[in-house]
């Protein structure tokens, strides 16, 4: 299976592509599409429209693995969330991908073990679970592949056990 992770944002949308195989999984790509408050509301949907897009016709994936929107105190920034993960959404229906969405708490709680977790928590836990020989960066790119591989375990018969780290490079 291969997964198309994001972590919808306006100024930031992050990407992430994780191919499984069975319980072992690897990262194959990952990105962040970024965008200024000063450049035009549709120039900065339709990069993120675009850029997906791109990112679906060069890995393939089948499935999209996309973090809902949850704001608690902060609902001025809402709208423009809704509207960028509304433009990546339309990006992969077009593809005819099917779609996996997951709370932030959801994620957390199937990558890290815990609904609390911070930021360091999450990168630390996907570079060990892909054996990355870095820290996957920025943090929206380390979320998006945090969607990809709570979607891979929710979404297979491997729900009750844990994603390995797979050895070699997959073909």
């Amino acid at each position: 299976m291969i997964i198309l992770g994001i972590d919808p944002g306006l100024a930031h949308t992050g990407w992430g592509v994780v191919e499984t195989r069975g319980p072992l999984a690897r990262a194959r790509a990952y990105g962040c599409i970024a965008s200024t408050a000063d450049e035009p509301i549709d120039m900065r949907l339709g990069r993120i429209f675009r850029e997906i897009t791109g990112v679906i016709q060069k890995y393939t994936p089948t499935d999209l693995a996309i973090e809902s929107i949850f704001f608690g105190q902060n609902t001025r920034s809402a709208i423009p969330t809704a509207q960028a993960r509304g433009a990546a959404i339309a990006a992969c229906a077009a593809s005819g991908l099917a779609v996996g969405e997951y709370t932030p708490m959801q994620i957390k709680q199937t990558v890290v073990g815990t609904g609390a977790a911070d930021k360091i928590q999450v990168i630390y836990m996907v570079r060990h679970v892909l054996a990355l020989d870095h820290d996957p960066e920025p943090d929206h790119a380390a979320d998006a592949l945090a969607a990809a591989l709570c979607h891979a375990r929710l979404s297979s018969g491997y729900a009750h056990a844990k994603l390995s780290i797979q050895p070699e490079v997959a073909t």
